[in-house]
């Protein structure tokens, strides 16, 4: 188990009723992390979509969560 603070922005925070959080989850990568806070908060947003950091620096979905780590969430951005 990890404790990492989560970080939610627009749709994100509107799913979670917060802005922020620390959670102790059994997440190895910041997909984990997604995932878990998508069925936690009901959120139906394809990843695909979203863009993740962590630690303030963008990541890949694919990258390791270390313990003490906070985990930003950001959905599509829409811009013109």
């Amino acid at each position: 188990m990890k404790i990492i603070t989560v970080r939610y922005f627009a749709m994100f925070r509107e799913h979670a009723g917060l802005a922020e959080e620390t959670l102790e989850l059994e997440a190895a990568t910041a997909l984990d992390v997604f995932k878990l806070t998508q069925n936690r908060h009901g959120s139906t947003e394809p990843i695909g979509h979203c863009k993740v950091a962590i630690n303030d620096e963008m990541a890949d979905w694919s990258s390791a969560i270390s313990d003490g780590d906070t985990v930003l969430l950001f959905p599509p951005v829409a811009g013109g």
